[in-house]
């Protein structure tokens, strides 16, 4: 009961970042802001994974980091509605730079996040 805890204090702190970075940065045609939280938590998942594997963070704080706060800060839900709209607004252009460029770099930033880890953390 303790980790469901953790995990959704996590989850709320997460939401509120990402409704708010997506609130600030989110256009009619760009979805600016869902594409910054994928990176960037991309980027921290990466981190923190590698925190993990070498037990520089506790089980519970990865709950809390990664499960929670990152799992809701992302959203792969959000970027495939938004991605159906551009496309249904007949802005299919920017639909396939989204997806491409979503489905490349968030990837690359996990791999750069796990090399920053080890780099400052290990």
């Amino acid at each position: 009961m303790q980790q469901a805890i953790i995990v959704a204090i996590g989850g709320a702190v997460g939401a509120l970042a990402r409704w708010s970075l997506t609130f600030i940065l989110n256009s009619d045609d760009l979805p600016v802001g869902t594409f910054s939280v994928n990176l960037i938590g991309s980027f921290l998942l990466g981190c923190l994974t590698f925190a993990l594997t070498q037990q520089l963070v506790s089980e519970t704080t990865a709950l809390a980091l990664g499960v929670g706060l990152l799992g809701a800060f992302t959203t792969m839900s959000t970027f495939s509605v938004e991605t159906m709209k551009m496309f249904q607004d007949g802005l299919s252009t920017n639909a396939i730079i989204y997806v491409m460029l979503t489905m490349i770099l968030c990837p690359v930033l996990a791999l750069l996040g796990w090399h920053t880890g080890a780099r400052f953390l290990g």
